[in-house]
């Protein structure tokens, strides 16, 4: 299949024709235009009040689109996930879209956008890769407030006696720079504050980013802000945002930032993009309080999680979920016939060739997903999102296997034609709802300790013989949880390319272990950041970074986004 005359995916964004969204929310989402603050004519804020003003509106069912185990190849979670809202809307359902906003660095660097593809797109596209409406940056400023007001504080006589050894918070930026992944901050002489070292992660690797998609409104993001353990005294007491000062100003930073962002589809289905932690390095949703306004607004909501399954869904389903109360009625696993085939051993130069067998091979990674789903008690629909030159003797090796594990598959073309190459599969989620309902239930109990929350992750996610630490991360581990931590969910990261924590070991391992190398407390998201393997919470930029071709012509067009 392909695209009309073969168009990009921006020239298809930039010939859509969007409606107001003033008008669009008030005809589609019954909302007046006082409950919206516009930032152009096809982008707004929506109030909080629209949430609290609908509580006791039944809420719509929840959807979640996630994935088989990431290839380069691509695999199409965000296209799957507009493409099937766009079909729901088609067949007559009051549906909408959430989406996590795109981050800079990998528009700039090598994953491209996040606005869906090809006719499954939100819009507008270019203003949702780049700036959209600050939400990104009033994140990383209110972020390194905090920095700045930890090392004012010391510079200023350290009335808290923070040990300045153990200053956990670090810098962030927007931006792939591995450059900044270590440094060294105050040099230049006493005027400038004390030397130390520190470092630098990517903003959606911020606490401040997943306090913001995890707050239920603005008084519980201030909380959740002044809870935030930035350091330790000498007498190893946490040391808090609030102690620091920096809570308030931070929420003054984000009070915008905290309204969820309306846009629409290329077929008028309205959609909440809001926060954009990564999958891989932080929890991987969008804000609870956009999939709440959404769900008293629809009756179908359409969501996904990053990344994988195993690390995208399991951290929807076990932190979001339990923190947010939340309840999803069905998940839409999208597999491609180009990700099994690299999932079999086949080289991404050769995935134009069929290859039956390896799809038959690669299979077990899709197995593995699907048994992890179900084992959330949540019911499972496979979507083959189809490229161009997926062989139809692939494609049936594909619901092979999906037979095999007596679960509802359905070939899915909206990349190519929208909204109306997902109905069937709507349909097929609609019937799965009405034939199955959900016995969700979380992996683990809040009262397990943080070790054995990992460690069941890794055993019943992950297939692996469980997790191994070294003596130092085993006192971390312990520390939080004797200083109360430990009803905390685990957010685990890791690579999102393997079940292991080996890039390069792909299909479906049994047996492996993981290794646990640091344990960060996010007191405000409350949750615990468990980093195995050698994940990187501040991305480098690839050898040739999409940056180099993208441009802007002396009118404003921007050419090479993608």
């Amino acid at each position: 299949m392909a695209t009309e005359n073969h168009k990009s995916d921006i020239e298809i964004a930039r010939a859509a024709e969007m409606r107001p969204i003033i008008a669009l929310a008030e005809e589609t989402l019954g909302l007046a235009a006082a409950q919206l603050e516009p930032y152009g004519h096809y982008k707004a804020k929506v109030s909080l009040e629209v949430l609290a003003q609908r509580q006791e509106v039944a809420d719509g069912k929840l959807i979640l689109v996630t994935a088989m185990t990431p290839t380069p190849a691509g695999e199409g979670k965000t296209t799957t996930t507009v493409g099937l809202g766009d079909a729901l809307s088609r067949l007559g359902k009051r549906a909408m879209i959430c989406l996590r906003e795109p981050s800079l660095g990998p528009c700039f660097g090598m994953k491209g956008g996040a606005a869906g593809g090809g006719y499954a797109q939100v819009v507008p596209m270019e203003d949702i890769n780049l700036h959209f409406t600050g939400d990104f940056h009033a994140i990383g400023a209110a972020h390194n407030l905090l920095s700045a007001m930890i090392d004012n504080h010391v510079y200023w006589g350290n009335g808290l006696d923070i040990d300045t050894r153990r200053i956990t918070w670090r810098r962030v930026v927007d931006m792939n720079d591995r450059a900044l992944r270590s440094i060294t901050v105050a040099l230049g002489g006493v005027a400038n504050g004390f030397t130390h070292e520190g470092g630098y992660d990517i903003t959606v690797a911020s606490e401040v980013m997943a306090i913001l998609c995890l707050a239920e409104g603005l008084d519980d993001l201030k909380t959740r802000l002044g809870n935030i353990v930035v350091a330790q005294t000498r007498a190893r007491k946490p040391v808090t945002a609030r102690e620091i000062g920096a809570d308030g100003a931070m929420a003054t930073l984000l009070k915008d930032a905290v309204k969820p962002n309306l846009v629409q589809t290329l077929e008028h289905t309205p959609a909440l993009i809001h926060g954009g932690p990564f999958a891989n390095i932080a929890h991987g949703c969008n804000s609870v309080l956009a999939t709440k306004m959404a769900l008293k607004l629809a009756d179908y909501v359409v969501t996904e999680a990053g990344f994988g399954a195993d690390l995208g869904a399991e951290k929807f389903l076990d932190i979001k979920c339990r923190k947010a109360r939340l309840r999803p009625d069905a998940a839409v696993l999208v597999a491609t016939v180009r990700a099994l085939k690299m999932h079999g051993g086949v080289a991404r130069e050769d995935l134009a060739l069929e290859d039956v067998a390896a799809v038959a091979k690669g299979g077990s990674n899709l197995v593995r997903h699907i048994e992890n789903m179900r084992g959330f008690g949540v019911p499972v629909v496979v979507a083959i999102n189809r490229f161009p030159g997926d062989s139809e003797a692939e494609i049936e090796a594909v619901r092979a296997i999906c037979a095999g594990q007596d679960a509802a598959v359905v070939l899915a073309e909206h990349w190519a034609r929208g909204g109306a190459g997902a109905e069937a599969l709507g349909r097929a989620v609609l019937e799965t709802m009405e034939t199955q309902p959900s016995a969700f239930k979380p992996l683990y109990d809040d009262a397990m300790s943080l070790w054995d929350k990992t460690e069941a992750i890794a055993q019943k996610i992950y297939r692996g013989r469980g997790i191994v630490a070294d003596k130092k991360v085993r006192a971390q581990f312990a520390a939080l949880q004797d200083g109360g931590y430990g009803h905390y969910p685990v957010c685990i990261a890791k690579t999102q390319y393997s079940f292991s924590t080996d890039p390069l070991l792909k299909g479906a391992p049994v047996d492996h272990v993981v290794p646990v190398r640091e344990i960060r407390l996010a007191s405000g998201a409350e949750f615990v950041v468990v980093v195995c393997g050698e994940i990187m919470t501040m991305p480098g930029l690839p050898r040739r970074p999409a940056a180099e071709g993208i441009t802007v012509d002396g009118d404003g067009v921007i050419d090479g986004l993608f």
